[in-house]
Parts: C-alpha cells; structure tokens; sequence
C-alpha cells in the first residue's frame, strides 16, 4: 500500500465517524413526534429547553420554553434540574439531538426531544416579547 491509499483510508473512516457521531441516535433519548411530545409534556412536571439561538427564538417558541442555545449548554448545564424530565426540541431536530448526547454525558436521563423540531409542531407558539423566552 502506497501513502495515498493509507492517507485515503484514514481520510474515510474520520468522514464516516464524523457522520456517525452527529447522526446517530442517543441512547435512551425519546424521540416525539408533535402530537406525542404534547402530550408527553401535559403529563408530567418537566422542563421544556428551546436550543436555538436567540436570532431563531424571535420567530416564536413553544410556552414555557426556556432558551438555553446549543452553543451554550455545555456552561449552563447547571441552570437544568436533573430530577425532572428534560423535554428538548430545535428547528429541525438536528442540534436538539446533540443537545441530548451532552446532556445525557453530564448525567441526566429523562431526555425527549421534538423529532422533526419546530418545522414538525402544530401547536401553539409564542412571539418573544422583550423579556426573552
């Protein structure tokens, strides 16, 4: 085997497990569709996590959402009771997964998220006010 080929190989598996990493699943994470993570949050004392970014959260948000950006989960992991059911959701459902995979490594457990993010929910939104999410 020539340099190339060797460097080609590496190259492949980095790409594949880059992939892997953000796409797949986080163990124990449920994933609601739009009907069910209303449903889910009507039941129980939870609490409900918008991960956008706050340019994101203007457009609307679902009540009771507080606004803790994945950019930022990672410092305010301290504000989020671990006692209670973690409800996350994000504009596609991509970034409220990776919200999920930091918080269940930070040792919470009762996590769901909004599959299909806020491109999937039906219901009601919020508009910001000045006061913020």
């Amino acid at each position: 085997m020539d340099s190339n080929m060797i460097f080609n190989i590496v190259a492949l598996g980095f790409i594949v497990f880059f992939f892997y990493s953000r796409f797949a699943g986080v163990k124990g994470l449920r994933n609601l569709s739009s009907d069910q993570f209303q449903e889910a949050m009507d039941k129980d004392k939870h609490v409900l996590i918008d991960v956008r970014e706050p340019g994101e959260v203007k457009q609307g948000y679902i009540p009771g959402a507080v606004n803790i950006p994945l950019s930022s989960m990672g410092r305010r992991l301290s504000e989020i009771p671990k006692d209670r059911p973690i409800y996350l959701y994000c504009r596609s459902g991509m970034r409220s997964k990776q919200a999920a995979r930091v918080l269940r490594k930070n040792g919470f457990s009762e996590l769901s998220h909004l599959k299909g993010g806020m491109m999937a929910w039906k219901g009601s939104l919020t508009q910001q006010s000045s006061g913020g999410a």
